[in-house]
């Protein structure tokens, strides 16, 4: 950034390349997007809500509160029965300097501009039509990913609790009012994220409590 803060970082995990902005902060600035070589991406709000999810198979795009806005499938992907969803153009601001635009599976662009000058990303990913019968089933995350991503929730329920209470001090009954939608979408997906990953008893009790509490 003009600021002389990093804004994206291009990474080698194993034999994947990831491509990571952050926001325009001197420290723990806050990621604004993940995209991986594998086909799949993240793009978030400031708020910290999901705001785009792109896989292999196809993509959604969700508003502020968690509600999914638009859904679409890539044309060689596998998917459940139904009418597969062309992409329309898509095209969001990160931040000032920082745009994302995705036209196809393999036309996704991160594009950075400042002070007159540009830098354009393909971080797009292309899956061939004759390995779709083989695409790989969907990453299960482990136990330190879904921990991190329980406290993430738990923490951003507290902010929000504390918001409330400064803002309406006087209110006695601020601790029964129910958290905002995405928060409580994000706890759902959690949750659910549990039952789908082979994790042990003990691990998924450990973060119901912790999204609970």
């Amino acid at each position: 950034y003009p600021s002389g803060n990093v804004a994206i970082i291009v990474v080698r995990e194993k034999n994947q390349l990831i491509c990571i902005v952050q926001e325009d902060k001197p420290s723990n600035g806050e990621i604004q997007a993940v995209f991986s070589s594998s086909g799949r991406s993240t793009c978030y709000y400031p708020n910290g809500s999901v705001w785009i999810n792109v896989s292999v198979q196809g993509g959604q795009y969700l508003d502020r509160a968690g509600s999914r806005v638009r859904q679409w499938t890539w044309p060689n992907s596998i998917t459940s029965p139904g009418p597969q969803v062309p992409l329309s153009p898509i095209f969001i601001s990160l931040n000032r300097h920082v745009g994302v635009r995705i036209l196809g599976q393999d036309k996704i662009t991160v594009s950075f501009l400042a002070m007159g000058q540009q830098a354009k990303f393909n971080v797009g990913t292309r899956v061939q039509v004759g390995d779709v019968g083989r695409l790989p089933p969907p990453a299960r995350l482990g136990k330190d990913e879904l921990l991190l991503l329980a406290f993430r929730v738990r923490i951003l329920r507290l902010f929000d609790r504390l918001r409330g209470c400064l803002s309406f001090p006087s209110n006695e009954q601020w601790d029964k009012i129910k958290p905002p939608a995405y928060l409580i979408t994000q706890t759902l997906k959690i949750l659910q994220l549990c039952t789908t990953s082979d994790v042990s008893d003990e691990l998924r009790s450990s973060v119901r409590a912790i999204v609970n509490a």
